[in-house]
């Protein structure tokens, strides 16, 4: 199923055009890290995580929007993104909470940090971060993918900003908070940040 109709059999074939424009944004030219294969692996893990979801569907539209729209030269994304989707999802007739939620998850992944008794926003984040639990050559790839939509970034200065943001993950106590995704990414994400670190330092 392509993610177009991917799209369609969660909201619907009256929010094609909507699909269909979520699409065209993860193909956007300058992402490397950010594209349709990062939005695919995000739809899979929570599919696997639904379990554990309030509203498993909730999820799945933040998903979709989280990354939507993307700029690495401004820090607003995931702010931009749920103005979008509160915007595009005005215009289909899900409930009000409902949209209230998507928009809700999509500003949570600014942090990363939902509360112990948020299970949508524990799926949301476990799916979106766990990159950082692959395989090494996949991670390596990541990391690669991440260094080229920050071209625009001396190197010296990438590798102190990137720094802060691996050391302030691995400060967290845990990076996944789903069972799940905690028996199967905290160990290797954690060891892949901190070779990460090393060769930033080397």
């Amino acid at each position: 199923m392509d993610l177009v109709d991917r799209w369609v059999a969660l909201a619907g074939p009256q929010t094609r055009h909507i699909g269909a424009e979520l699409d065209a944004r993860y193909g956007e030219p300058h992402r490397r890290y950010h594209t349709r294969a990062h939005l695919t692996a995000v739809l899979d893990l929570v599919d696997e995580l639904a379990g554990h979801a309030a509203d498993a569907d909730a999820v799945r539209l933040a998903a979709w929007f989280h990354d939507a729209v993307y700029d690495p030269e401004r820090a607003d994304n995931e702010e931009r993104s749920a103005r979008l989707a509160a915007r595009m999802l005005a215009d289909t007739d899900l409930p009000d909470a409902t949209v209230g939620e998507v928009v809700r998850l999509v500003e949570l992944t600014t942090t990363h940090a939902p509360a112990e008794d948020d299970r949508d926003g524990q799926v949301l984040c476990d799916a979106d971060l766990a990159v950082l639990g692959a395989e090494p050559d996949a991670y390596a790839a990541y990391a690669a993918a991440v260094r080229e939509e920050y071209a625009f970034v001396p190197e010296d200065l990438f590798r102190a900003g990137r720094a802060e943001v691996l050391n302030s993950l691995l400060a967290l106590p845990a990076l996944f908070h789903t069972l799940a995704a905690r028996h199967r990414f905290e160990e290797r994400a954690r060891h892949n940040i901190r070779t990460e670190l090393m060769l930033l330092g080397a």
